[in-house]
């Protein structure tokens, strides 16, 4: 089990799954940052991620990655993060 709640809360989480998507379509379509000057041309990448098989395949790889916790043993976050309410400010 994943405590999702917390997940969504953590702005980390977000930029490890958006970057992993962004850059995995980037580096496919060999494309720079710089491409991107509209919404549009968003949008049109996110749909061409959509299309395609294999970068759907490669994005939701990636975006296992992020989910995963590499601490616990399977695919699940311990007991002791199923406890919390907002990510943890423990360092």
């Amino acid at each position: 089990m994943l405590n999702w709640k917390v997940r969504v809360k953590n702005l980390m989480f977000w930029i490890q799954v958006g970057g992993a998507v962004i850059t995995t379509a980037l580096a496919y379509n060999s494309m720079h940052p710089t491409d991107f000057t509209t919404w549009s041309d968003v949008g049109n990448m996110l749909l061409g991620i959509v299309m395609n098989p294999y970068l759907l395949v490669c994005c939701g790889w990636s975006i296992w990655n992020a989910l995963n916790d590499p601490t616990t043993s399977g695919f699940s976050d311990s007991a002791r993060a199923m406890t919390y309410d907002l990510p943890s400010k423990e360092k």
